[in-house]
């Protein structure tokens, strides 16, 4: 193969454009960064352009090559990640469209200043990858880098989390199944190395220049193959005497708290709940903030509510709750509520990782600003993630919204017991029919084959899911549509789950230990 006349034609044709690539200066070569970061973003959900991702890279560390000092090398990364951040986050904007009239000249700031930070992280990973002495180690050190710099992103300044690159294999339910062991970060750290393999075809060192895209290559059929020994052929077993009903009322948002329209969005909620099934439900579930009171004031409408509470059973439903009239100063929070049949909230669960400028507004005394979603007064955090015990069911682990893309924070401690399935509510109506809703529910399946844990899924507007744990979606109603899906509880995963106890640590120790004896090489 190497001695090949196509082999020699690839050589060839990698060294010329290495490069040119790495000489480049100016407009072109921010040009050339930016565009390769949009290649990079068409392999992320819901587009899949995967063979993008290899192209992308490659092309980086050739231009990377060419970065003599370390400001260069930052400025590549940075121009690189605005790139990749702008084209995985373009959808941020619609949620500035909902209040056009007050919020879209804010458009050019989202869409460009949440990029221009996460793209920082970039550009930090590449100021230390330039200073790989041979194309090997700067592929070995962007991969290390690359996990260390995302777990960083999920933690710094409330964390961030959102498109890992590992979520690039969510087309198969085969190539994820390695994140039950290391985790999506992991998945991430292979990705890199297998993508950005082939630019070693630049270096001049004969037939070794295809050992490390040779590697990348059987490294993605391990992926592939060890999932393929995992997944069961058939459905997995159901959680005996649980049938769950999930709601999707199609609510649009600008809407939504709307009072002239609260009558018919209960409505909407109670038809779809009573509606008759083939078989008799135990549990119905409603999206994020479903009902326009408070619960856990209004026992009116609680009582309303309560008509759709299955006999025997519970209604879960989002609402927001608050601190009752006259008791102490306003405090509000995004809530989880259990309510039976006679209107009692038997169980609560308030969302600990709120949405800045959504749920509250970071410096907003300082700066006088206030949030930009309905009300003036910011959410309060819950404490943190819990198993709640919810009669009838499981315990589970409530998650609101995003709360769901954090890998590392979406069970309670061990020590507290481990939950039976994750409940995940949310009203993901703010960003329209585009990417952002589809990579909200591949970070759900994410999660699903992380802890071995069925997923529930119940979105204002789309995509609830019901997803089992090996990741796969087991029944759906789609984006923008109203409906409900009928649904036994899959059983959790006994066997094969190891990233719930190991975490990111042994990843991350490797990584770091990697990336700083790969950049030995003096500081210039």
């Amino acid at each position: 193969m190497a001695g090949s006349p196509v082999a020699i034609w690839a050589n060839h044709l990698a060294g010329r454009l290495s490069g040119r690539l790495a000489v480049l200066q100016g407009w072109r070569r921010l040009l050339a960064l930016t565009v390769l970061g949009l290649l990079a973003a068409a392999a992320l959900p819901p587009v899949y352009a995967l063979p993008a991702l290899p192209v992308a890279l490659t092309g980086l560390l050739w231009i990377l090559s060419g970065a003599g000092r370390w400001r260069r090398g930052f400025a590549d990364g940075w121009w690189f990640g605005m790139g990749y951040f702008t084209g995985g986050l373009y959808w941020i904007a619609n949620a500035l469209l909902v209040d056009a009239a007050q919020w879209a000249w804010l458009i050019p700031f989202a869409v460009l200043c949440i990029p221009a930070i996460l793209s920082l992280y970039i550009g930090i990973l590449c100021a230390f990858v330039r200073r790989g002495a041979t194309t090997t180690r700067r592929v070995f050190m962007l991969g290390s880098g690359w996990a260390i710099a995302e777990w960083l992103r999920g933690q710094l300044f409330t964390g961030f989390p959102w498109n890992p690159v590992g979520s690039v294999w969510v087309f198969s339910d085969y190539a994820i199944q390695g994140a039950a062991v290391f985790g999506v970060l992991g998945l991430g750290f292979f990705t890199i190395l297998a993508c950005a393999a082939p630019a070693t075809l630049a270096d001049r060192t004969g037939p070794a220049r295809w050992r490390l895209p040779a590697a990348g290559a059987f490294l993605v059929a391990a992926l592939f193959a060890f999932g393929g020994m995992l997944v069961p052929p058939g459905p997995v077993p159901s959680v005996p005497d649980v049938r769950l009903r999930i709601v999707q009322p199609n609510i649009p948002q600008r809407l939504k708290w709307k009072r002239e329209y609260a009558t018919r969005h209960l409505s909407t909620l109670l038809r779809l709940s009573r509606a008759p099934g083939a078989e008799p439900v135990t549990h119905v579930i409603w999206p994020e903030t479903a009902v326009p009171f408070v619960p856990s004031i209004d026992e009116n409408g609680r009582r309303a509510i309560a008509r759709a509470v299955p006999a025997d059973g519970l209604l879960l439903t989002g609402a927001i709750r608050r601190t009752p009239p006259g008791v102490g100063p306003l405090q509000i929070w995004n809530s989880l509520h259990a309510i039976d049949a006679s209107a009692r909230i038997v169980a609560t669960y308030d969302k600990f990782h709120l949405v800045p400028f959504g749920e509250y507004m970071p410096l907003g005394e300082l700066l006088g600003l206030k949030k930009l979603t309905a009300g003036r007064t910011d959410f309060s955090a819950g404490p943190g993630p819990v198993t709640l015990s919810i009669p009838g069911l499981p315990p589970a682990s409530p998650l609101i919204c995003y709360e769901i893309v954090f890998a590392d924070r979406v069970t309670g401690a061990l020590d507290s017991g481990r939950p039976g399935w994750l409940l995940n509510v949310t009203n993901d109506a703010w960003f329209g029919d585009s990417s952002g809703p589809r990579q909200h529910l591949v970070a759900a399946r994410l999660r699903a084959v992380e802890q071995g844990l069925p997923v529930v899924r119940s979105a204002n507007t789309g995509i609830s899911a019901v997803i089992d744990p090996y990741g796969r979606v087991t029944g759906r109603v789609g984006l923008g549509q109203e409906g409900i899906i009928d649904t036994s509880l899959p059983a959790a995963r006994r066997a094969g789950v190891y990233y719930p106890v190991t975490g990111d640590l042994p990843l991350l120790f490797m990584s770091a230990a990697l990336l700083l004896w790969l950049a030995r090489a003096p500081l210039k």
